[in-house]
């Protein structure tokens, strides 16, 4: 089972494989289907099971070939990944061996100019991963330019953001991704030769906003916390620094070291019992890697392993009832 040629292959991938250490009789998650290419190394590293989530129809459409081909061993759940913990438990599983995380937009999203994810090529403003709800038209057209500033400033780091959402609520109606690259463009005094394109923070930023990704992906965190059997790995590679930081920091406070309420006062340990272990530098893809695929340049791996210690999650809950 290999991917085929209009397929995508994820960054990372020996190395998400590797951290995992799929083993026969497993059972693993990968959280972001997008192509399957995790998916299918995964149910090629062993006679494992795999379930795969994705909030996008067009990623669960287009994986039932994948799926049919597997021998029922890879099941396709189209549904958000916070959520792993109801969705395998309507299946009949509590616990599972491994959860790989891709986050954020996934290749395919970006090459397909009709879902408005990218500025490479011009198409209707939508965004939506699960192709329902505010499209990134209706917020930009409707949202006050307070309100698009701090979108942008907060998810895209830009700033210049009250300038660019100046810009736009000057310029409506906004309906391509052609024209607001344009507007983003001139609103940040961009020029043809310039090293980075100002419009991809914009971008960014909007994305993250429309699709809670944050949110989405902190609750996926616990999700993980929640589902991982003691020994369970969890592999989660991001795209850029909102991502990392939430992860680095989730993978600190659940493996035990805290920051202390000073920089000059050692770590505390956590009141808790550690939830995680084996937290291992942050891996980067290779000088081949980032030629053959640009987007691996900004990606970070970071992995853990679950331990038997109580999902802190689950005791936040029990104290809040």
């Amino acid at each position: 089972m290999t991917p085929t040629a209009e397929s995508h292959v994820p960054v990372l991938l020996s190395e998400v494989v590797a951290a995992l250490a799929i083993a026969p009789g497993e059972t693993h998650v990968d959280g972001t289907f997008g192509a399957g290419g995790y998916s299918m190394a995964i149910l090629e590293s062993g006679a494992a099971r795999v379930f795969a989530f994705d909030r996008d129809p067009d990623a669960i459409r287009e994986g039932q070939k994948i799926a049919a081909s597997s021998g029922e061993r890879l099941t396709l759940v189209p549904e958000r990944f916070s959520r792993m913990r109801q969705a395998l438990s309507q299946h009949g599983v509590e616990a599972v061996d491994g959860v790989a995380l891709d986050v954020g937009v996934s290749s395919m999203q970006l090459d397909r100019a009709e879902r408005g994810f990218s500025f490479q090529s011009d198409g209707p403003l939508d965004m939506r991963m699960s192709r329902e709800g505010e499209s990134a038209a209706d917020f930009l057209n409707n949202a006050s330019e307070e309100a698009i500033a701090d979108v942008i400033y907060r998810y895209g780091e830009e700033p210049k953001s009250r300038r660019i959402a100046r810009a736009i609520v000057g310029a409506r109606p906004i309906e391509r991704t052609g024209q607001l690259a344009e507007i983003v463009r001139k609103a940040a005094g961009w020029h043809a030769g310039q090293k980075k394109d100002p419009a991809t923070r914009t971008f960014q930023a909007i994305r993250i906003h429309l699709n809670e990704e944050l949110q989405e992906l902190e609750g996926g965190l616990e999700a993980a916390e929640q589902v991982l059997r003691p020994g369970g790995r969890l592999a989660v590679v991001t795209f850029h620094s909102l991502e990392d930081r939430l992860v680095k920091r989730f993978l600190r406070e659940r493996s035990g070291a805290v920051p202390s309420s000073s920089r000059h006062l050692p770590e505390r340990v956590a009141e808790r019992a550690p939830s995680f272990e084996g937290v291992a530098k942050p891996v980067k893809a290779g000088e081949a890697e980032t030629r053959a695929n640009p987007r691996a340049r900004s990606a970070t791996l970071r992995v853990a392993r679950r331990t038997r210690a109580a999902s802190w999650s689950n005791a936040r809950q029990e104290t809040s009832e």
